[in-house]
């Protein structure tokens, strides 16, 4: 996995050398194994490193003729394109090669032939002009971020990147801010930094001499719906799951570095553990987050599920002094801002896992594609039986009062251009939205803090052309969600016990706040965009009683975003701890 950043200017304009410096140091965590650069005239490409296939010879930029490429990300069809062209017309292994080639001949629908996840920036100069195209996977997996300023566009992997190279702004937009507080995460293509945006999950951008002049979307789930037969009975369906499956998780095992899996004990991470049994990998390595109190604990599950396949299993122990040493630096790798608490383990997990490999497969997407949460269930139930739309409600529920519910206009807006309902429009709309701004963000970040690449088998176009256009009785039965991975997961994987209740993964937050509150609170309610918002009293008074019921995530939200603010607005570094950091003078 990579970074990648770089400049497309303005006729007249060229590309500025310090701010490209600064821009890929900024993100030269994502590569610590090597630096790309490539200036072509008005154009420029700076490339980080972290070598997961072809080590000795996928260095980039990959050139041909007057077109060149770099990416972030794992092209898993890559055998399949190659066979397209002749042998001769490459000149690396590297996966992240094939696409130029499509490029060249396909033009700016190439994406359309990928498989894996990516962001990829190719420039063409020819004849003193510059044509630029840059995409992002169909599922969002892979970030890439831009901004236009008075000489062009600057494009990077991450926006605390394109801050460093002077680009964009250090201020809050308050409706992102306000989403943030109320969802936990920011939605569609403007993030919370004034003059810097996302490309959506699988968007392509055509930029020519500095000027962007065409975007076209690729949609995974529109491709995904192929002809079912009506009467699809329940081996069928077993069966079309089960090819798919194990033709991803086959194609996430290619590499050419030590990997290993993210094991929670439940059903995603256990299906994909089951799938690399069956395929033969031979003792894999697995690594399961607990903690020392307060929180459901499935460790000695998953170590039992580890041990049946003969794994290499880990137990890490995450403890509240780790937490309030390290939060910080955890809450810094966000600058994006995702403000779900799962960022603490999982950061962990990856500084832990980074001594032993390079490359984490994780089970992300497997709730929003098959099903799984107890929201879609509700969904499907007439109102008065309790059924209700997604996202509804917020976690500070009606205290931003003199705000109405502007918060939820970017939920409002996705829900309409999907145009579905029912299960497959909360569905569709977690998928557009939920996974990648939230989820696949907290993945990407706190994995790329520490140089670590994550995978995640789930969320494929196989996968999604297996089960997207099944009937709603496949991912819903008898109470279930999942219920068709259940199944799957019963057959190739019992000692797993997909039927069992599960406790789920929950981190107390609530009750280590609530132990801090008289440290915590005032020194939270002081901070200057906390008190924008809540006046310090109630801000002391709800850390006091963070360990309640609807409190925990409230307390944690604010807790996180005056964190947040203190390093990516004001600059405060992060090499405190968490009352130091709370404490210092900007």
């Amino acid at each position: 996995m990579c970074g990648i950043a770089g400049l497309s200017c303005l006729p007249g304009h060229h590309p500025d050398q310090d701010a490209l410096e600064r821009m890929s140091q900024a993100i030269f965590h994502r590569g610590p194994d090597g630096e790309g650069r490539l200036d072509l005239g008005s154009a420029a490409l700076r490339h980080r490193r972290l070598s997961i296939v072809d080590i000795a010879g996928g260095a980039q930029p990959f050139r041909l003729g007057a077109a060149a490429l770099i990416a972030n990300g794992e092209i898993y069809n890559d055998p399949a394109i190659r066979g397209r062209f002749p042998k001769t017309c490459f000149q690396t292994h590297s996966d992240c090669e094939p696409p130029l080639h499509l490029w060249l001949h396909d033009g700016a629908g190439y994406t359309h032939e990928l498989r894996g996840m990516y962001a990829i920036a190719i420039v063409e100069n020819e004849h003193g002009r510059h044509e630029m195209v840059l995409s992002r996977d169909p599922f969002g997996i892979k970030p890439l971020y831009i901004a236009a300023y008075e000489g062009g566009i600057a494009f990077a992997s991450e926006p605390q990147a394109l801050l460093a190279g002077g680009f964009g702004k250090r201020s809050v937009r308050d409706s992102a801010r306000n989403e943030l507080m109320q969802l936990q995460f920011t939605t569609g293509q403007d993030i919370i930094f004034a003059g810097i945006r996302r490309l959506l999950p699988g968007e392509t951008l055509r930029i020519v001499d500095g000027r962007i002049v065409e975007s076209r979307r690729r949609h995974v789930l529109h491709e995904a719906r192929d002809t079912v037969p009506a009467r699809l009975s329940d081996e069928q369906a077993l069966a079309r799951l089960d090819t798919a499956l194990l033709d991803s998780v086959s194609a996430h095992l290619r590499a050419d570095v030590p990997l290993g899996l993210f094991l929670s004990g439940g059903i995603d991470s256990s299906v994909i553990l089951a799938a690399a049994h069956r395929l033969g990998l031979p003792h894999p390595r697995t690594w399961t987050a607990r903690f020392d109190a307060g929180a459901a604990d499935e460790s000695a599950d998953a170590a039992a599920l580890a041990a049946s396949v003969g794994a290499e299993h880990h137990v890490l122990t995450v403890t509240e002094d780790m937490v309030w040493r390290d939060l910080p630096a955890i809450v810094a790798c966000m600058d994006d801002p995702a403000a779900d608490y799962a960022v603490i383990p999982t950061w962990f997990l990856a500084r832990e896992a980074r001594k032993d490999v390079t490359v984490m497969l994780s089970g992300e997407g497997g709730d929003e594609l098959f099903a799984g949460y107890g929201r879609y269930r509700r969904v499907m139930k007439p109102w008065w039986k309790g059924g209700r739309a997604p996202y509804r409600s917020g976690t500070f529920g009606k205290h931003f009062a003199e705000q109405g519910r502007q918060w939820r206009r970017g939920i409002a807006m996705t829900e309409l251009a999907l145009g579905v309902s029912g299960l497959e429009g909360a569905q569709a709309l977690d998928i557009a939205e939920w996974l990648p701004n939230d989820l696949l963000l907290k993945l990407d970040r706190c994995l790329m803090a520490h140089s670590v690449e994550g995978r995640t088998p789930l969320l494929d176009p196989v996968v999604a052309k297996a089960i997207w256009p099944l009937p709603e009785h496949f991912k819903v039965r008898d109470a279930y969600g999942k219920w068709l991975l259940r199944c799957w997961l019963q057959d190739a994987l019992p000692q797993a016990r997909p039927f069992a209740p599960k406790q789920g993964f929950t981190v107390p937050v609530g009750s280590w706040i609530e132990k801090q509150a008289h440290r915590l609170g005032p020194l939270v309610a002081r901070q200057s965009c906390i008190r924008a918002m809540m006046p310090g009293p109630d801000v002391e008074r709800l850390f006091a009683r963070a360990s309640q019921r609807g409190m925990a995530r409230q307390a944690w939200t604010l807790l996180f975003f005056a964190l947040w603010h203190r390093h990516h607005i004001e600059g405060v570094p992060v090499d405190g701890d968490t009352f130091e950091t709370l404490s210092r003078a900007s």
